[in-house]
């Protein structure tokens, strides 16, 4: 990669980064605030999704170090609506999966084209991820046998 873009990917990887550890306060918080007959699988889920953000952050900041740059103490954007009805945890769920989807394909089209490969793999492999799992929660936002297929 060329010093510029070696630069770019630096920033986007801590832009993801920000984004995942968002996530990682978000699906804590929302894991908290759930009740109900069904609160215990959706806590576990909740849960799960912030291990998962951590992880994702861990490895963006891997590769951060990989490259030569320094990993950014900053947390994206964190959104307190004081709506805690599942539908509405989902749906903000669904649009911070959305941020972080976008991320992943800036990094993607940065290092396409043989620019660098593990960083290609990686967008890739992340663009996977947070595909299915915004259908998880599309899936979970529907009607029972509304079977319409998500769009990303």
């Amino acid at each position: 990669m060329k010093d510029k873009d070696t630069q770019t990917a630096i920033d986007l990887l801590n832009k993801i980064m920000e984004i995942e550890l968002s996530g990682v306060v978000r699906y804590t918080h929302y894991s908290l605030m759930v009740y109900g007959y069904n609160r215990l699988p959706i806590v576990g889920w909740m849960k799960s999704n912030a291990e998962e953000g951590l992880a994702h952050a861990y490895k963006a900041g891997e590769l951060v170090t990989l490259l030569g740059g320094h990993p950014s103490l900053k947390i994206g954007a964190l959104l307190e609506t004081q709506k805690h009805d599942i539908g509405d945890i989902l749906r903000e769920s669904q649009e911070h999966e959305k941020t972080a989807l976008a991320a992943y394909y800036d990094l993607l089209k940065i290092s396409e084209g043989g620019n660098s490969v593990l960083l290609e793999e990686y967008a890739r492999e992340q663009i996977v991820l947070e595909e299915l799992h915004l259908d998880e929660v599309n899936k979970m936002l529907r009607n029972p046998g509304d079977v319409k297929a998500y769009k990303a």
